[in-house]
């Protein structure tokens, strides 16, 4: 009589992720329970941590999502109904804020709480590196000719030129900080504060 085949532990698991242009493909070890529970041993925390990241990021990407607000939070990232597992609402915090950190890859950044002493509850992801942002940006500007160009905040985020764009539609903080990369190059020049401010690229 054969024995069942145990259940891999988390520890074990790849990070690796499946995905197509369509629906977004979860990773297997999504439908592993332990996965939901932070858990005690701290090497196989650490590893848990690593494929949260991973789970996030490649979530966001595919679904272009810039930004995530606690109080309304994609239904499926967090929870699979298929299994009756979710990670709970303090346990994602625990998540975030290890990914907001150095050891956690810095993939997450809290956006300031818009009233003094209340506790972020929104996060940009960056499944791209504001670096890597700039340069996408920047290459942009010289292969449509914008060099010498002025254009707006909105312009660069919701203008049709950027149709098809992977910043499209980026939160106007994130675009900010994507921005001052390209300021603190000496490659553009930003004009007053507003979602009108000018940009102008050199």
């Amino acid at each position: 009589m054969s024995s069942a085949t145990p259940e891999p532990s988390l520890a074990g698991l790849s990070l690796a992720s499946g995905n197509n242009p369509g629906t977004f493909t979860f990773p297997r070890y999504a439908s592993f329970r332990p996965f939901y529970s932070i858990q005690r041993n701290l090497a196989t925390r650490e590893k848990q941590f690593q494929l949260w990241a991973d789970l996030i990021t490649a979530y966001c990407a595919h679904h272009h999502i810039f930004r995530l607000d606690l109080s309304s939070l994609p239904p499926d990232l967090f929870h699979n109904p298929s299994i009756d597992r979710k990670l709970l609402p303090g346990d994602i915090r625990i998540v975030l804020d290890h990914l907001s950190t150095p050891a956690g890859g810095s993939k997450i950044e809290w956006i300031s709480a818009t009233t003094r002493g209340e506790v972020s509850a929104s996060c940009y992801v960056y499944w791209r590196t504001l670096e890597d942002w700039a340069n996408a940006l920047h290459s942009w500007v010289d292969a449509t000719g914008q060099k010498g160009a002025v254009l707006t905040i909105y312009e660069l985020r919701e203008g049709e030129a950027v149709i098809g764009q992977d910043w499209k539609d980026m939160d106007e903080g994130l675009l900010r900080k994507v921005l001052n990369v390209l300021v603190k190059r000496g490659k553009a020049q930003i004009f007053g504060q507003e979602e009108n401010a000018g940009v102008k690229f050199f």
